[in-house]
């Protein structure tokens, strides 16, 4: 499999920690300049300083930014692009949890929140990306979704609505877009070994019981879901659009 990335310029999102680190790190393996985007700007720092320690033949910058706030998407695009010339894959990465809550007990606040972090977002990142896309003729759009997104969890309404919600973007957006040679994927990890996972669990939902429901008998690793990354942004993929892969180890079967 061709999964080079060489003469790439890519844009993560939520790549200070967890799935969003590993993806950017493997990328810059693979050859690809990455933009790593974080609310966090001492966690992207510190992903760029990984990346740049590792001797990789790709670069990597760090860039702060609140992915709900339009004119921080817009402005992390045209740092992308001021830095390495294009944005040629943006991956919506940036999502926050939701602690187990029955559906009477969750607040608009956190409905909100929910919808604006983890949907709202690829949103904002479409929106200003495609323009910048469209122009070479040729993109790739990566949205993080999840199982949940496909078979529901107890006590995350909000959670599994911002991620269904995701889906169904990526699919209109990969109709929306085929003309313009930009492909939209979505990725649907299942539980995933992060700091994130502990903060879903309360007693509607506990992580062994997350781990119960998976066939392959183990939890992702967010290495499971760079490398899935990793072949949809690649031209490896060139034919893949509209889907959303799941990497669950057999949840969703």
């Amino acid at each position: 499999m061709d999964a080079r990335l060489d003469d790439t310029a890519a844009a993560i999102t939520g790549a200070g920690s967890g799935m969003g680190r590993a993806t950017a790190t493997l990328f810059a393996e693979h050859g690809a300049d990455v933009a790593v985007v974080d609310v966090d700007g001492d966690a992207a720092a510190e992903t760029v300083d990984r990346i740049d320690s590792a001797d990789v033949p790709g670069s990597a910058i760090p860039v702060t930014a609140d992915v709900t706030d339009a004119a921080a998407v817009e402005r992390f695009v045209d740092r992308t692009v001021e830095a390495f010339g294009a944005i040629d894959v943006l991956h919506n990465n940036a999502g926050i949890p939701m602690r187990s809550t029955p559906v009477e007990d969750v607040t608009e606040e956190t409905w909100d929140r929910v919808l604006d972090v983890n949907l709202k977002s690829a949103f904002l990142g479409a929106k200003h990306a495609v323009p910048r896309m469209r122009e070479r003729g040729e993109g790739v759009i990566l949205n993080t979704a999840s199982t949940a997104g496909i078979r529901p969890r107890t006590g995350l309404s909000a959670y599994c609505a911002s991620k269904g919600g995701m889906i169904t973007l990526t699919k209109q957006l990969a109709h929306e877009l085929a003309g313009d040679g930009i492909r939209v994927n979505a990725i649907c990890p299942v539980a995933t070994d992060t700091e994130m996972l502990p903060q879903f669990a309360a007693d509607e939902l506990r992580v062994e019981d997350m781990l119960d429901t998976i066939p392959l008998g183990r939890l992702a690793e967010p290495t499971d879901i760079a490398e899935a990354a990793l072949f949809l942004a690649s031209d490896a993929a060139s034919m893949i659009t509209g889907t959303a892969l799941e990497v669950d180890g057999g949840r969703d079967v």
